[in-house]
């Protein structure tokens, strides 16, 4: 900074530049000038659609004037649905194959590692102020770090009035950057009365009051004005209508996020948000970038990159032949984005219609085809992917056998330079199936440049190609060949230049 010129000066420059400019950067100078600040707030157990039943005005509000997006869990072996894996997931950014968090006894956790968003903040700019207040005591005990500024494990005499009631004053009379509140009451009727009883109507009732006076003491700081608040409210895991979690039904596998302030758009409906993606969103909304070393799993929020698929959504159906999903389920199509095609002129006859050939589909309705055998830790895939299913098509009467080709669009590429095929998948092998992933240029043979033919546990591959001179496009092809083997699911397809 020059020498005589404060920061406000400079704000105030940018500003008046910004004017001139438009009306979006006005817009964007405006929220720059303004103090970002990030508030969570943990719902144990809580149900988005038991909320949207309830009498809770407070959460509504916050939905009206923010986004509501879904979001569905892991299950054994990656993880149990239980509270130390989930507030793991939610408060490192990463899943449980990366925190190793197994149960709620944090046993072998790999927290140095994959350390508390809190921490990350205190790490890259000590000078912020951080706060965090449990009505679960492992949460500020064992999750987040000693790093952090304030970790307030609160008496269980006073529980979840006592968690309020300290969140209260430190967002009305302190100054914190970041604050975490968990409360639990949600969960404890769960476990109780079960998730489809009036008690937890009730409790909903209650957190959400609790809710409007930790926002409330929020809007009423005197700096209020000058601060731009992201708010984010979410959950760990789900229940079963009977009380209880853990296992792998939908109930208990569903969690949440409710987001507003910090530019985003009043009312929106996302599908693409997964639990890592709290603290990643914290981080950004504080300035602090995400370093590619850290490994972290989720994005911020406020930048979505959805890609070719998840354009399908709105063409999704329901079943057909498939009788583990229900019957209102909408989450299933063969018709491919524009510029994609898939090969099925060596695929098998009958079977199930929905798993015949590569199809474009949701975890809610996949998962819901046959469940605990491993569907639900497809993790890194998001919205609509595409699946090769042969355990599921051949649950009808079918000849021949399963060996269907995903085809992208003939990207361009500049020969004799490198480029890198990225994707997310994830991989369940039973012999004699394969699957080949192929790069074709200019038209010509495929060669193949990845082949599966063991075991590979959900994650994001990257694969170097050298294009070869005077090559002016590359085409990716996906082949899965079986029978009544696995599945293997691939998302986010993309090529770039190096």
């Amino acid at each position: 900074m020059s020498a005589g010129m404060s920061r406000r000066s400079l704000l105030a420059a940018a500003a008046a530049l910004a004017t001139a400019a438009g009306p979006l950067s006005a817009a964007t100078a405006r929220a720059a000038a303004r103090t970002p600040k990030v508030l969570v707030i943990g719902l144990d157990g809580a149900l988005l659609g038991r909320i949207k039943d309830a009498d809770a005005p407070n959460l509504d509000a916050l939905m009206a004037s923010g986004l509501t997006s879904l979001s569905p869990l892991y299950a054994d072996p990656l993880a149990p649905t239980l509270s130390g894996p989930g507030w793991s997931t939610v408060i490192t950014g990463v899943w449980p194959d990366k925190h190793l968090v197994k149960d709620n006894a944090f046993t072998g956790h790999a927290f140095a590692r994959y350390p508390d968003f809190l921490t990350r903040i205190e790490t890259a700019r000590p000078a912020l102020s951080t706060y965090a207040v449990a009505s679960w005591a492992p949460v500020t005990t064992t999750i987040f770090s000693p790093k952090v500024d304030t970790r307030v494990s609160t008496p269980s005499a006073e529980y979840d009035t006592g968690t309020t009631a300290r969140a209260v004053a430190e967002l009305r009379d302190g100054n914190r950057d970041a604050v975490f509140v968990h409360l639990d009451n949600i969960d404890h009727a769960g476990h109780s009365h079960g998730a489809a009883g009036g008690q937890y109507l009730t409790a909903i009732h209650d957190a959400d009051a609790q809710v409007g006076l930790i926002v409330a003491a929020v809007r009423a700081r005197p700096a209020y004005a000058s601060e731009d608040w992201l708010i984010m409210i979410t959950t760990d895991h789900g229940h079963t209508d009977a009380g209880g979690h853990g296992g792998a039904s939908a109930a208990e596998r569903q969690t949440f996020l409710i987001a507003a302030g910090g530019g985003i758009t009043p009312g929106s409906v996302r599908q693409d948000i997964k639990m890592p993606d709290v603290a990643v969103s914290a981080l950004a909304h504080l300035g602090i970038p995400v370093e590619p070393s850290w490994g972290l799993d989720g994005r911020p929020l406020q930048q979505p990159s959805p890609d070719a698929f998840d354009a399908l959504r709105p063409q999704l159906g329901t079943r057909v032949d498939e009788t583990g999903t229900g019957t209102s389920v909408i989450g299933f199509t063969h018709a491919p984005p524009t510029g994609w095609t898939v090969d099925n002129s060596a695929m098998g006859t009958g079977g199930v219609t929905e798993w015949r050939g590569w199809t474009f589909t949701t975890d809610e309705f996949w998962t819901a085809s046959e469940r605990s055998q491993g569907r639900e830790n497809n993790i890194r895939a998001r919205n609509v992917f595409a699946v090769a299913d042969g355990d599921e098509w051949v649950d009808k009467s079918y000849s021949g056998t399963f060996d269907s080709t995903l085809v992208t669009p003939a990207w361009r590429v500049t020969g004799g330079s490198s480029a890198v095929l990225r994707y997310t998948t994830y991989y369940r092998q039973e012999a004699p199936q394969k699957g080949e992933v192929l790069v074709s240029y200019d038209g010509g043979a495929p060669v193949a440049v990845k082949t599966y033919t063991g075991d590979v546990a959900s994650r994001a591959e990257s694969i170097s190609l050298q294009v070869p001179a005077g090559a002016t496009t590359a085409q990716i092809r996906f082949r899965y060949t079986g029978g009544n083997n696995w599945y293997w699911t691939v998302d986010a397809v993309s090529l770039t230049a190096t």
